[in-house]
């Protein structure tokens, strides 16, 4: 399907991608297009080598060491090269996989990002995963029962639209509640939760004409309508339930085990 992505891609396009998107044809494509990319480098789908030496660039939001070093990419189908950035994060703790470092390549000049803004761009790559995880999950954008590939459509396009109308109140609540409340304890399921069993009763209590004070509304007096509101919320009642720290079982010896069975006593017949 990357070849009926490139067909998607414009001038001046700037795609922020996966590991599983860097191959030499989709970032050939990419640039023949005239459009930059900031990828993550994957360890076995590349032809390139190295092009001078690795230098510190700074540090990212999080304390991160940021470092840059220059490759030469081949393309062995048309034995095209030019010369992309690789930008290395140093982590502070290995990932699942047990890696120390993430890799991020790009075409993007230096005057248009340096190293620790590529580097920030490729972070905030999370928040869409988060997003589609939320619709999956929250809003429930794949129901099963919805076979016929419309009806499937349909649902993700009504789950897409539910989300930017959460993302709205979240917005809110960030301006009234503060930004750590709603990235660190927010539970979204909760807030999904409320809305899917507060509306019903809400239709039924307030009359369809009283809604349309909102429809009234401009933009400015509507957010500000939101976030008056959201300076009411409890807190408390929209936390994430965190897990705690996982116990490590302890190893089980193995007992033989013996099976004593009653002992069976005859019947006077069966003396006979």
């Amino acid at each position: 399907m990357l070849g009926q992505a490139l067909a998607c891609i414009s001038v001046r396009d700037c795609l922020v991608a996966d590991r599983n998107f860097c191959t030499s044809g989709f970032l050939f494509g990419i640039r023949r297009r005239g459009a930059f990319f900031v990828i993550r480098q994957h360890a076995s789908t590349l032809s390139w080598q190295w092009q001078g030496k690795r230098r510190w660039k700074g540090k990212d939001g999080r304390g991160r060491d940021i470092y840059e070093q220059a490759i030469r990419l081949s393309d062995p189908e048309t034995g095209e090269t030019f010369t992309a950035r690789r930008i290395t994060i140093a982590l502070d703790k290995p990932t699942k996989d047990g890696e120390t470092e993430l890799h991020i390549l790009t075409n993007l000049p230096r005057t248009a990002a340096d190293a620790v803004r590529i580097a920030e761009l490729y972070a905030d790559r999370w928040t869409i995963d988060t997003g589609f995880q939320h619709l999956t999950e929250d809003l429930r954008c794949e129901i099963n029962t919805l076979g016929y590939p419309q009806a499937a459509l349909f649902g993700f396009c009504t789950a897409c639209v539910a989300y930017n109308a959460v993302s709205v109140v979240k917005a809110a609540i960030r301006a009234a509640q503060g930004k750590k409340y709603v990235e660190e304890e927010l539970s979204m399921y909760s807030l999904t939760l409320e809305v899917a069993q507060m509306t019903a009763g809400m239709l039924v209590a307030i009359p369809t004409e009283n809604w349309g004070i909102f429809r009234r509304m401009s933009p400015k007096k509507f957010a500000a309508t939101l976030v008056e509101r959201a300076q009411r919320l409890d807190p408390r009642k929209y936390l994430k339930h965190k897990r705690g720290p996982k116990r490590k079982q302890p190893k089980r010896s193995v007992a033989r085990q013996t099976i004593m069975y009653p002992r069976r006593e005859s019947s006077p017949c069966e003396d006979r």
